[in-house]
């Protein structure tokens, strides 16, 4: 009976969470081993370097953020503010997943400021985003500026969230996040 061989997925989810802890440098084929706990020979058998991996990791966060995320919004039927309520949810759920987690989101954009391919990526997914945003915003909102207002405003949010430290007067920070959903969906 052979060795269990360690899926390709586990070797990407792993590189994933290594990029969101440290960046791309953190990503090594024997640091990646050590954690599956596994001999990094398996690796080879999946990709051919470390740059193979690397492509793959971002095609997975591609991927995950931006087409299943919509997928999933869209699964579940109704008007645009049922499912801007439903991907509000769902990002809510998500803030710290391997793949759609928003550490792994804000580690691509650090690495987009030092690689112009990783940028490119981003921007697509961003404008992905954006695209998306717009078509439901406008369902309901007939303003061009003020649908493109929300938008911005939703996705700053998402992202800025993390870095946010202040504290809300006499609200929690879920108070404040129902606010802002609130005002956005009006």
């Amino acid at each position: 009976m052979g060795a269990t061989r360690t899926p390709r997925g586990k070797w990407i989810e792993e590189g994933l969470r290594a990029l969101a802890a440290g960046g791309p440098e953190a990503v090594r084929i024997e640091a990646l081993a050590q954690s599956l706990g596994v001999s990094k020979g398996g690796f080879y058998g999946y990709f051919r370097n470390r740059e193979a991996l690397l492509t793959e990791m971002l095609d997975t966060w591609e991927h995950e953020v931006a087409e299943s995320v919509i997928e999933y919004v869209e699964s579940g039927g109704g008007d645009a503010r049922t499912r801007l309520v439903r991907l509000f949810g769902l990002v809510a759920d998500t803030a710290e997943g391997p793949v759609r987690g928003v550490s792994a989101d804000i580690a691509v954009r650090d690495w987009a400021r030092r690689d112009a391919a990783v940028a490119e990526r981003l921007r697509r997914v961003d404008n992905r985003r954006m695209d998306y945003l717009r078509s439901l915003f406008s369902s309901f909102c007939p303003d061009d500026d003020e649908v493109e207002v929300r938008c911005l405003l939703a996705v700053s949010v998402r992202i800025g969230n993390h870095f946010y430290a202040a504290d809300n007067g006499t609200r929690s920070r879920e108070e404040v996040m129902e606010l802002i959903r609130q005002r956005l969906l009006a």
